[in-house]
């Protein structure tokens, strides 16, 4: 299985265009974060969680050239706004596109969407077919999928496990019994928004303290905005079982 980390930054905080701080002005390309979204590949499954703004631009740099599904977390426009450029693959691959989320989720889409199922279709808008997923495994072709139940704030969020991946992003709190879900995974990708706290994301030290909570063999946190500082400097504070997540990163399972 391979992982690319498609966007490891978020939509909160300042504008880059607006702001003058260390990290916007960065020439590192650590510091440079699309919105964030993950790339699943095993040997014949091809799969990405959200739908960022980026989506396209993320698809394209990293030439994916065939996707199967599209997970989805939750409805925020950072994790869906993309979704129209779903139609590329419906272009190439002749058939329409499953995606998967939870019925709220789903219904949020089709509300932002509406043309996309309306009864009446224009010509060459995105080919959906929407699947509804509850807290309980799923599978996409071969793929087991475990989804993970976290709050983000008040709302709720699936994050997922695959194997021993286990991806979680806009969590502020786990509950013990998904806890448990997570345990023994090698490797657990977490949010880690900022230094100071945040009414519904882990900042830093909370992110820290959930790893070492769960002991998977090694972290990776995302959906990091520019408040949390400079990736050369953030990286040297964290133990070495912890990193930084940055766009274009690829593990191999």
């Amino acid at each position: 299985m391979i992982i690319t980390f498609l966007g490891t930054g978020t939509s909160q905080g300042v504008p880059v265009i607006a702001c003058n701080c260390e990290v916007c002005k960065s020439i590192d390309f650590r510091d440079k974060r699309l919105r964030t979204s993950v790339h699943i590949n095993t040997q014949d499954t091809s799969i990405i969680i959200d739908t960022g703004p980026d989506f396209r631009q993320q698809v394209l740099r990293e030439r994916i050239g065939k996707l199967d599904a599209v997970l989805y977390t939750h409805a925020h426009k950072d994790h869906t706004a993309g979704m129209d450029d779903i139609r590329g693959f419906n272009f190439k691959q002749k058939r329409d596109m499953p995606i998967y989320g939870r019925l709220a989720v789903l219904d949020q889409i089709k509300k932002e969407f509406a043309y996309v199922f309306s009864d009446h279709k224009y010509p060459g808008i995105p080919a959906i077919t929407p699947n509804v997923i509850e807290n309980r495994p799923f599978k996409i072709n071969r793929v087991v999928i475990t989804p993970i139940e976290v709050l983000h704030y008040k709302l709720t969020v699936f994050g997922f496990r695959v194997g021993d991946f286990t991806y979680i992003t806009d969590a502020k709190y786990i509950d013990e019994e998904e806890k448990e879900k997570i345990k023994g995974s090698k490797v657990l990708v977490l949010n880690a928004l900022q230094i100071k706290p945040h009414i519904s994301h882990f900042n830093l030290e909370e992110a820290v303290a959930m790893v070492e909570q769960l002991k998977p063999d090694k972290a990776y946190f995302v959906h990091i905005s520019h408040k949390l500082g400079l990736h050369k400097t953030i990286i040297e504070s964290l133990p070495p079982h912890i990193e930084l997540a940055y766009d274009g990163l690829r593990l191999e399972m």
